[in-house]
Order: C-alpha cells, then sequence, then structure tokens
C-alpha cells in the first residue's frame, strides 16, 4: 500500500497542535480540553511565541550581520492592542496557524477575547507609535519601540450613574506570555541628590551623590512584519529598586524607611500619564520620562559599543526619534552619558546629540507642549539641570547673534525662560529634524506656533502626514471588507495600500454595490450585538451609524456633537411628524482623570441618552450610545460598523487624528472640519464624497488673535441655540440637581471668566454642522449613491498607509537600509 507524503504545511500544522497541547499540559497539568478559555489562550500564545522567536533570533542575527543603522522610536505610549491576533495575521505561516488552532476544535475569536489589551497607551499618540513599529518591521528597516512597562495602563473606564469612573486597569494581574524579561540588560537610572565637581587630569569631573536610584529592567515584546520573517521589538521598561529591603532601617523601627527603594520603583511604572494637576503628579511624570530615556539610552550606546569603538559615528548607526515632547530629555541625557560616562568634551558630545536626535511635533496647543518649573528639574535632574542650562546659554547667544537687539526672539524661543524648562525648544535647539504630522498642521507650526525657530533652522522643518496599519484595521479589524477587497483585487494593497484603488471601477456596479452594503449590515449588526450586550441598549442596524469615538478633549468638540443631538430631539418633539431617517449616535472616550468638563462632557451625553433612549414618543428615531472603556479590541469592531466618521475638532487645533483615516479604510463618510488629516482626506477623496463644515483654520487662528467672536449674541439671536443651551441649566437633563452642567454652560457663555468664552468655536460652527448633518441623511437616503461614496472612500485610502509615513522618515530623517531575513 503507497504511503501518503505528508505536505510541509501539514507536517507544521501537527507540531504546532502538539506545541499547544504540551504547553497546556506542562503549564496547568491538565489536558487542553480541560483548562479554561483563558488557558487555552496562555497555550496557543506560547505556541505562537515559539515560532516568532525563531524569526526573532534570526532578525537579530542578520541586523548583526549588516550592522544595520536602526532608528529607537521613544515614545512615552505604545497602544498596542491585543497581540496574538495581530501577530498570527503577520506571520508567514498564518493560514496553517489558524486552520492548527480549528483543528484542535479551539474557536480563535474566542482565545484572543481572553488576551487583555496592553494598556501602554492612551489616544492617537499611542497608537501611531504601534502603527509604526508595524511598518518599520513589514517594511524590514532595524527599529526599537522604547518605552514603560505600565503596570495599570492609565485606566479602564466604568460608567456609573453616567459619570467616568477610573479603576486600575489591572492588565498585568496574569502572566503576559508574549513578553520576554531582559535581566541581562538591566542598568541603574538615578534621581535627585547633588552635582560635585572634582578636577583631575587636566579636566573636570561631574559625579552625582546623595541621589535615589532604581534598576530598570527590559521586557521585550516581539513585533511581527507581514510574511517576511522580520519581527523588530518593543522594548518596554519596568523599575525595580536596587535594595528592596533595608533590613537595617527595619530593626532600627524605620518601616517606611526599609521599603522606600521599593516604593519608588513601584510608583514609577504604576500608571501612564499621572494627574499631573498637582506637584506630586509633575515630579513622577518627570521621573517616568527621565526612567525610560535614561534606560534606553545607556542600553543603546552600549549597543553600539559592542561592534564599534568610535562614538562620534554613532550617528552613522543610531536615531534617536522623539515621539512629542515627552522624550526629549533625551538630548539632555544623551549629552550627560557622553560627557560623564565616557568622558567626551562639549563639542563632540554636542556633534553627536545633535545629529541623533529628531523630534515629531503633534500639537499646537500650548499646554501640551511641556514646561517644567526649574525648581522640580533641578531638583529632580540636577546634572541634566546643568546641561540644559549650557545649551540654554549658547543658545541664546546664537539668538543675538542672529538677531541682534531682538529680545522677544529670546523669549520666544529659549529654554530656560519664565522659571520654566521648555521642553519643545530643547528638542529643536539640538534635534536635526523637525516634523510636523499632517500637511495643514505643519504649515501652522511653520506659520504661527514655531515660526521663529522655522525662521531660524528652516532646513529641520518637515512634514510627515501620519499613517494607519491596514494590516491590523482592515485584516484583522474587519475580515469581511478585507475578504471582499482581495476578492476584487487580490491581495496585494496588504503591503501596498494604494492598491486597493482598483475596487474605484466596481464603485457603480450594482452587484458589487450590494455586496459592499451587505458587508456593512453584517458588521452593523455586530456591533449592535455588543451594544445589547454592553450597554443593555436595542439599537437598529438599519439606522444611521453615526460614530465620534477618540480621547475627550474640548478641542475634539463631543459637546457640539451632544448639543446637536439635543437640537435635534428638539426638534422632533416639536414637529412629531418630520421627516427623519433614524440615527444611533454613538460615542466612545476617555477623559483624563483630572479633566473636569470633559468628564462632565461624559455625564451630559449618558444623561442625554437616559432621556431619549427612553421616550417611546419618539419611535426610536434617535438612539445615544456611549460605550464604555473604548479601546483598540472594540474599536476594531466599532469602524467597521461606522457610517458617519466624525472628525469635527476646531480647525487649527488637531494636529492630524488617525480615527479618519481607520474610518474612511472602512468605508465610513467623513463629517468634519478642514483640520488635520482631514484636509488630505478631501484631497484624496474628493469634496463630494465628505461633508465639510465650519470655520477654516485661518479664520480660527484670525479670532485668537484678533478677537471679534461674541457667542452671546448667537445665544441672543437664535432660538434653538438658546432653548439647547437653557436645557443644561433648567434642570431638563438633570432634575435631580438643575446646575449639574452650569460649569459647560458658562464654559460657552461666561464673559466674566479668565478664560474666554466658547474659546473652541462650538456655537459659532453649530449651524454650520447641523446643516451638513442634514446633508448627511439626504445623502444616505440615496442608498445607491452613498454606498458608491463609501466604496470611494475605501479606493482611496491609499495615502494614508502608515508604511508610507515610515518610507518618508527612512527616506529623508532616518536614512535606514532594509534588511533581508532569511529562514
Amino acid at each position: 500500500m503507497a504511503k501518503t507524503v505528508k505536505t510541509e504545511a501539514e507536517i507544521f500544522k501537527e507540531e504546532f497542535k502538539k506545541k499547544v497541547r504540551d504547553e497546556a499540559k506542562m503549564l496547568y497539568r491538565k489536558t487542553l480540553e480541560e483548562v479554561s478559555d483563558r488557558h487555552k489562550f496562555v497555550a496557543v500564545a506560547y505556541a505562537v511565541k515559539d515560532i516568532v522567536i525563531d524569526q526573532w533570533i534570526a532578525t537579530q542575527k542578520a541586523y548583526e550581520k549588516t550592522d544595520a543603522k536602526t532608528v529607537y522610536y521613544l515614545s512615552m505610549e505604545f497602544l498596542m492592542g491585543r497581540a496574538l491576533g495581530n501577530m498570527i495575521i503577520n506571520l508567514s505561516s498564518r493560514n496553517e496557524i489558524k486552520e492548527a488552532i480549528e483543528e484542535l476544535g479551539l474557536d480563535l475569536n474566542v482565545i484572543e477575547d481572553q488576551e487583555p489589551d496592553a494598556a501602554l497607551g492612551n489616544g492617537g499618540l499611542g497608537r501611531l507609535a504601534a502603527c509604526f513599529l508595524d511598518s518599520l518591521s513589514t517594511l524590514g528597516y532595524p527599529a526599537y519601540g522604547c518605552g514603560i512597562r505600565y503596570k495599570y495602563g492609565m485606566f479602564q473606564q466604568k460608567i456609573e450613574d453616567g459619570y467616568q469612573k477610573e479603576i486600575p486597569e489591572d492588565w498585568l494581574r496574569h502572566v503576559n506570555p508574549l513578553e520576554i524579561k531582559r535581566e541581562e540588560y538591566a542598568c541603574e537610572v538615578k534621581f535627585g541628590g547633588f552635582v560635585r565637581v572634582e578636577h583631575r587630569d587636566g579636566r573636570n569631573y561631574f559625579i552625582q551623590d546623595g541621589y535615589q536610584a532604581v534598576r530598570a529592567i527590559p521586557y521585550d515584546m516581539p513585533i511581527v512584519g507581514y510574511g517576511n520573517n522580520v519581527v523588530n521589538t518593543l522594548r518596554i521598561w519596568d523599575a525595580e529598586p536596587i535594595v528592596h529591603f533595608n533590613l537595617d532601617e527595619f530593626d532600627k523601627g524605620a518601616y517606611m524607611a526599609a521599603v522606600e527603594q521599593e516604593n519608588l520603583a513601584k510608583t514609577i511604572t504604576e500608571v501612564l500619564y499621572p494627574n499631573d494637576n498637582h506637584y506630586a503628579g509633575k515630579e513622577l511624570r518627570l521621573k517616568q520620562q527621565y526612567f525610560f530615556i535614561s534606560a534606553s539610552l545607556q542600553i543603546a550606546i552600549k549597543k553600539y559599543l559592542t561592534k564599534h569603538d568610535d562614538l562620534s559615528k554613532l550617528p552613522e548607526k543610531v536615531v534617536f526619534q522623539m515621539n512629542d515632547t515627552h522624550p526629549t530629555l533625551t538630548v539632555a541625557e544623551l549629552m550627560r552619558l557622553l560627557m560623564d560616562e565616557y568622558l567626551l568634551e562639549w563639542d563632540e558630545a554636542w556633534a553627536i546629540t545633535s545629529k541623533c536626535c529628531a523630534y515629531t511635533n503633534h500639537t499646537i496647543m500650548s499646554e501640551a507642549l511641556e514646561k517644567w518649573p526649574i525648581e522640580l528639574f533641578s531638583r529632580l535632574l540636577p546634572r541634566c539641570y546643568q546641561i540644559i542650562e549650557e545649551i540654554n546659554r549658547r543658545f541664546i547667544i546664537d539668538i543675538e547673534n542672529k538677531y541682534p537687539g531682538d529680545h522677544r526672539k529670546i523669549e520666544k524661543m529659549a529654554i530656560i525662560y519664565d522659571g520654566q524648562v521648555k521642553m519643545a525648544n530643547l528638542a529643536i535647539c539640538a534635534g536635526f529634524s523637525v516634523n510636523g504630522v499632517a500637511k495643514l498642521h505643519t504649515e501652522i507650526l511653520e506659520k504661527q506656533e514655531l515660526r521663529d525657530f522655522y525662521e531660524m533652522f528652516p532646513e529641520k522643518f518637515n512634514n510627515k502626514t501620519n499613517g494607519i496599519t491596514q494590516r491590523r484595521f482592515l485584516l484583522h479589524g474587519n475580515p469581511l471588507l478585507a475578504e471582499w477587497v482581495t476578492g476584487k483585487v487580490g491581495d496585494d494593497w496588504i503591503t501596498d495600500l494604494p492598491k486597493i484603488q482598483g475596487i474605484e471601477v466596481y464603485a457603480d456596479d450594482k452587484k458589487a454595490q450590494a455586496e459592499f452594503a451587505n458587508i456593512k449590515y453584517q458588521n452593523k449588526v455586530r456591533l449592535a450585538k455588543y451594544i445589547k450586550e454592553h450597554n443593555g441598549i436595542d439599537v437598529d442596524p438599519r439606522s444611521i451609524f453615526d460614530v465620534q469615538v477618540k480621547r475627550l478633549h474640548e478641542y475634539k468638540r463631543q459637546l457640539l456633537n451632544i448639543l446637536h443631538v439635543m437640537y435635534l430631539y428638539n426638534q422632533i418633539k416639536e414637529h412629531p411628524d418630520m421627516d427623519f431617517y433614524p440615527r444611533t449616535f454613538i460615542f466612545g472616550a476617555k477623559a483624563a482623570a483630572g479633566y473636569k468638563i470633559a468628564k462632565l462632557t461624559i455625564k451630559l451625553i449618558n444623561s442625554v441618552a437616559d432621556v431619549i433612549n427612553n421616550d417611546a414618543s419618539i419611535n426610536g428615531k434617535i438612539k445615544v450610545v456611549f460605550i464604555e472603556n473604548y479601546r483598540v479590541s472594540n474599536a476594531e469592531i466599532i469602524f467597521a460598523a461606522a457610517d458617519v466618521s466624525e472628525q469635527i475638532s476646531t480647525a487649527s487645533k488637531e494636529a492630524s487624528g488617525t480615527g479618519n483615516m481607520k474610518f474612511m479604510l472602512n468605508g465610513a463618510l467623513t463629517l468634519g472640519t478642514m483640520d488635520g488629516a482631514n484636509v488630505e482626506i478631501v484631497e484624496e477623496v474628493g469634496i463630494d464624497n465628505a461633508f465639510i463644515f465650519g470655520l477654516s483654520s485661518d479664520e480660527v487662528i484670525n479670532y485668537e488673535n484678533n478677537g471679534g467672536y461674541d457667542p452671546m449674541q448667537i445665544f441672543n439671536e437664535d432660538m434653538d441655540i438658546r432653548k439647547v443651551l437653557m436645557q443644561l441649566i433648567n434642570g431638563f437633563y438633570s432634575p435631580d440637581d438643575p446646575e449639574r452642567f452650569r460649569d459647560i454652560y458658562n464654559s460657552l457663555l461666561n464673559t466674566q471668566s479668565t478664560d474666554k468664552a466658547d474659546r473652541y468655536f462650538i456655537l459659532k460652527d453649530f449651524r454650520s454642522y447641523a446643516e451638513a448633518q442634514k446633508r448627511v441623511e439626504e445623502a444616505y437616503k440615496d442608498q445607491e449613491g452613498w454606498v458608491k461614496k463609501a466604496m470611494l472612500n475605501v479606493a482611496h485610502v491609499g495615502k494614508f498607509t502608515s508604511d508610507r509615513t515610515i518610507q518618508e522618515y527612512v527616506d529623508d530623517i532616518w536614512h535606514l537600509e532594509k534588511v533581508k531575513v532569511d529562514m
């Protein structure tokens, strides 16, 4: 009888299934069938990691062999989401792994649901960093992501009685099977104390004494490239005490002193972005920033020195990309290490630092450009402060030489001024590249916020419009649409997103339109099921799903959205027979723990939802849903189901946005201002396939600089708006406490306060927004026309891949070489 020869794929599957069974047996002393769903996840994750590690090792060997230049992407946030599903999708053997899991009788969706979202970030900044790591691996460029291993993330959001409640997001309470602790790379990070100077051998030696120190321990997570065997590293740092327990102090009865080092270490990596409304929060945040920067730089230099002995050539092999102002201590710490640890002179150290450091600006909001009180900074980081003082002294001389007698330039550009250390100014002075993250944002930086720097260093400034990874937000997040796209144009779009434009030829095809519409409907059913399970609200998948999900901040104007919902509700109540297409308004957002007005806005959204959702007289024409604990894993379900993408920030305030791109990729139409990357989305898809409203960025900036806007005039002259605002303070949505929303009312109208009234132009844009919403409704009634617009949005999303963004960083800033990894 002829022997059947097994294919490579069959052999692989058999081996993989054995690995999963063996993991369950070794870890839990049970068969795979007996263990819980969570333990099945762990067994599968270890089996997948086993495959990944072979590629990880091969990647590092290839990098060492080619002596490749490496980018260190330094970020306080990496919003990775769940890793297992993404890893399986990107592995070369993804189909075999999926089949093997099914053959084991396991449901991959159930297994993926057991993994907590890695709580390493909050908003767009962190998700962008995650997309960039995915693209770097997929394109084959050597990279490390460097950040902090937060134990509790920012927080897990619970909604109780309509209010946001922050509870610890204990994502590490169980073992994380997808990380590796690397104790061999541990290093020491010092805080406080004082700097003494010793003069010997003809030079000064700066020695930090009387300090507190912690051990920084890296945990590495693999970042798998798509189908190319490349695995880069996300290195997140945890803090441990140098001495866990001081028995001498304990024996003396000083119990708190005995565990002082332990407590210092614990607090550094406890939470993302501690509330910095108070001094202790500011101090902890600065400690966090220095902690991960110092550790990352120490190891990067040591790694370089294993193959090279000339530090002056460090910029040929290493580039540090500072993701926003949080990591800009890189400049001072790199100078400190080069001078104090490696004994270079100032000019040598500066020549290296100013060629290694590049800065990405993510905001024009001055409050987000970090500034530290001199007293705090100099006490916590005494040597870094001395170095920044000297950088500042030399920089001011350069400014005076270039602009003699212009004191305003010094006031705007000095790194130390008005008792503060200004981190963005440090980054621009020392970095060789300064980039914005959308065309409009970069223009505003050059002409407005950073104009003086642009005049002095025009060669440093460049734009890198943000992007997203289609592998996470289409291939993984919307499998129905991904399969449909592949069926129409092949699967090249997975690594070359502009190829998706091939579906444009089907935009007028009735059969293709029906298929596309059905996929959207199926995704809406999936989200409606999620909402029923988590909110207890029945929503109609045939209604318009109008979605705004993003960090809650006044400039993002969730308030404009909910005020408009209140207005629509009033219209329906006053005119019960008016023509109205049913709408489901979906919100999802976390507000920073100390941000009072943002948290009150969440309460308002939920209070409005309570009234409207329970009013039987409107026959379900409007439903309002606030999705609790918005995060990457539920975002994927939301993007796939959305019809309307709310991108309604005050023009000039949103640097880029990336949610707008994720919605576009999933066939939602943008309703937005001409702000951030919305401008470029409209350029790509055409003004007829989006709904644009509101003031332009120039108009907003003109009002801010010259005045001329009075919200009280609108309140006096527009009855509908007045009625909505009066409902904030007459108990309509808060009968138990009519004053509950007074602060929101005051923020819009109270010209007596120190803040300008309606500083984000909500009332000014209200009528334009309401009119755009009418256009949305009219367009949606023409279902064929709507589906065509949605298909064209997907077809024209090619520019907004993070693969393109990363390639631009490589070409213009980093100058990396691709490395091929053969297995």
